[in-house]
Protein backbone atom coordinates (compact mmCIF):
# COMPACT_ATOMS: atom_id res chain seq x y z
CA UNK A 1 0.00 0.00 0.00
CA UNK A 2 2.63 2.17 0.70
CA UNK A 3 4.29 2.00 -2.88
CA UNK A 4 0.52 3.06 -4.08
CA UNK A 5 1.35 6.46 -2.41
CA UNK A 6 4.74 7.11 -3.76
CA UNK A 7 3.54 6.40 -7.27
CA UNK A 8 0.43 9.16 -6.74
CA UNK A 9 3.14 11.10 -5.52
CA UNK A 10 5.59 10.73 -7.92
CA UNK A 11 2.77 11.10 -10.69
CA UNK A 12 1.60 14.11 -9.01
CA UNK A 13 5.12 15.83 -8.83
CA UNK A 14 5.08 14.65 -12.73
CA UNK A 15 2.32 16.78 -13.23
CA UNK A 16 3.41 19.32 -11.72
CA UNK A 17 6.77 19.52 -13.19
CA UNK A 18 5.00 19.48 -16.77
CA UNK A 19 2.95 22.91 -16.16
CA UNK A 20 4.31 25.47 -18.06
CA UNK A 21 6.39 28.16 -16.65
CA UNK A 22 4.54 31.15 -17.88
CA UNK A 23 1.59 31.60 -20.30
CA UNK A 24 2.42 32.83 -23.82
CA UNK A 25 1.05 36.35 -24.08
CA UNK A 26 -1.66 36.66 -27.12
CA UNK A 27 -2.10 39.23 -29.43
CA UNK A 28 -4.59 41.19 -27.93
CA UNK A 29 -2.93 41.43 -24.39
CA UNK A 30 -0.01 42.26 -26.58
CA UNK A 31 -1.80 45.32 -27.92
CA UNK A 32 -3.02 46.02 -24.86
CA UNK A 33 -0.49 46.28 -22.86
CA UNK A 34 1.93 48.28 -25.77
CA UNK A 35 -0.96 50.76 -26.27
CA UNK A 36 -1.74 50.21 -29.81
CA UNK A 37 -5.20 51.60 -29.71
CA UNK A 38 -4.69 53.16 -32.81
CA UNK A 39 -3.54 49.87 -34.68
CA UNK A 40 -6.06 48.59 -37.31
CA UNK A 41 -7.44 44.65 -36.69
CA UNK A 42 -8.13 43.23 -39.32
CA UNK A 43 -10.59 40.47 -40.14
CA UNK A 44 -7.93 37.60 -40.74
CA UNK A 45 -6.62 38.17 -36.98
CA UNK A 46 -3.88 40.56 -37.13
CA UNK A 47 -3.43 44.07 -36.52
CA UNK A 48 -1.30 46.81 -38.68
CA UNK A 49 -0.34 50.30 -38.51
CA UNK A 50 0.20 51.73 -42.18
CA UNK A 51 2.92 54.43 -41.67
CA UNK A 52 3.48 55.70 -45.11
CA UNK A 53 1.01 54.54 -47.83
CA UNK A 54 2.99 54.78 -50.64
CA UNK A 55 1.94 54.90 -54.39
CA UNK A 56 1.59 52.65 -57.65
CA UNK A 57 -0.04 49.07 -57.51
CA UNK A 58 -0.48 46.92 -54.42
CA UNK A 59 1.29 43.78 -54.53
CA UNK A 60 -0.43 40.75 -55.38
CA UNK A 61 0.00 37.11 -54.50
CA UNK A 62 1.94 36.37 -57.68
CA UNK A 63 4.18 39.40 -56.92
CA UNK A 64 7.75 39.67 -56.20
CA UNK A 65 8.32 42.18 -53.82
CA UNK A 66 11.53 44.22 -52.34
CA UNK A 67 11.53 45.02 -48.90
CA UNK A 68 13.65 46.35 -46.14
CA UNK A 69 11.96 44.96 -42.39
CA UNK A 70 12.93 44.37 -39.26
CA UNK A 71 11.01 41.63 -37.26
CA UNK A 72 11.04 41.49 -33.68
CA UNK A 73 9.74 39.79 -30.64
CA UNK A 74 6.85 41.15 -28.33
CA UNK A 75 9.63 42.05 -25.85
CA UNK A 76 11.66 44.10 -28.61
CA UNK A 77 13.88 41.91 -29.28
CA UNK A 78 15.21 41.49 -32.96
CA UNK A 79 15.42 38.25 -34.45
CA UNK A 80 15.68 39.12 -38.26
CA UNK A 81 16.85 42.08 -40.50
CA UNK A 82 17.87 43.68 -43.31
CA UNK A 83 20.47 46.09 -42.89
CA UNK A 84 22.69 46.78 -45.84
CA UNK A 85 20.33 45.96 -48.90
CA UNK A 86 16.97 45.28 -49.49
CA UNK A 87 15.47 41.91 -50.31
CA UNK A 88 13.55 40.31 -52.58
CA UNK A 89 10.85 37.76 -52.18
CA UNK A 90 7.68 35.95 -54.31
CA UNK A 91 5.09 37.36 -51.87
CA UNK A 92 3.38 33.54 -52.17
CA UNK A 93 6.09 32.11 -50.34
CA UNK A 94 5.87 34.09 -47.08
CA UNK A 95 4.29 33.89 -43.63
CA UNK A 96 0.46 34.37 -44.11
CA UNK A 97 1.02 37.50 -41.87
CA UNK A 98 2.53 39.21 -44.60
CA UNK A 99 1.01 37.93 -47.79
CA UNK A 100 -2.06 39.83 -45.80
CA UNK A 101 -0.53 42.82 -44.53
CA UNK A 102 1.68 43.54 -47.93
CA UNK A 103 -1.20 44.17 -50.22
CA UNK A 104 -2.42 46.73 -47.97
CA UNK A 105 0.11 49.35 -48.88
CA UNK A 106 2.17 50.23 -52.42
CA UNK A 107 5.72 50.98 -52.83
CA UNK A 108 7.14 53.45 -50.97
CA UNK A 109 4.83 52.27 -48.20
CA UNK A 110 5.83 51.49 -44.66
CA UNK A 111 3.66 49.02 -42.72
CA UNK A 112 3.75 47.55 -38.91
CA UNK A 113 2.61 43.93 -38.70
CA UNK A 114 1.42 42.73 -35.61
CA UNK A 115 0.75 39.13 -35.85
CA UNK A 116 -1.16 36.03 -33.89
CA UNK A 117 1.58 32.67 -34.39
CA UNK A 118 -1.07 31.39 -36.42
CA UNK A 119 -0.02 33.93 -39.32
CA UNK A 120 3.50 33.53 -38.25
CA UNK A 121 5.16 30.57 -37.49
CA UNK A 122 2.72 28.64 -35.58
CA UNK A 123 3.74 26.21 -32.97
CA UNK A 124 7.06 25.87 -34.37
CA UNK A 125 9.77 27.30 -33.08
CA UNK A 126 12.43 28.69 -35.58
CA UNK A 127 15.72 29.53 -34.92
CA UNK A 128 15.38 32.57 -32.20
CA UNK A 129 11.67 32.69 -32.20
CA UNK A 130 10.06 30.69 -30.09
CA UNK A 131 6.76 28.00 -30.61
CA UNK A 132 3.59 30.29 -30.34
CA UNK A 133 5.33 33.94 -30.86
CA UNK A 134 3.25 36.61 -31.20
CA UNK A 135 5.20 38.88 -33.87
CA UNK A 136 6.09 42.44 -34.58
CA UNK A 137 7.39 43.49 -38.17
CA UNK A 138 8.23 46.86 -39.82
CA UNK A 139 8.37 46.64 -43.62
CA UNK A 140 9.15 48.99 -46.24
CA UNK A 141 8.14 48.06 -49.78
CA UNK A 142 10.52 49.38 -51.98
CA UNK A 143 8.95 47.98 -55.48
CA UNK A 144 6.89 45.44 -56.72
CA UNK A 145 7.13 42.76 -59.48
Amino acid sequence: MKSYGIVLMLAAFSFLGCKKDSKQETLEEYIKRAGLATATKDSRGFYYQIITQGSGTAPTATSKVNIWYKGMLTNGSVFDQTTTTSVTFPLNQLILGWQYGLPLIQPGGKIILYLPPSLGYGSSAVGSIPANSVLVFEIVLVSVG
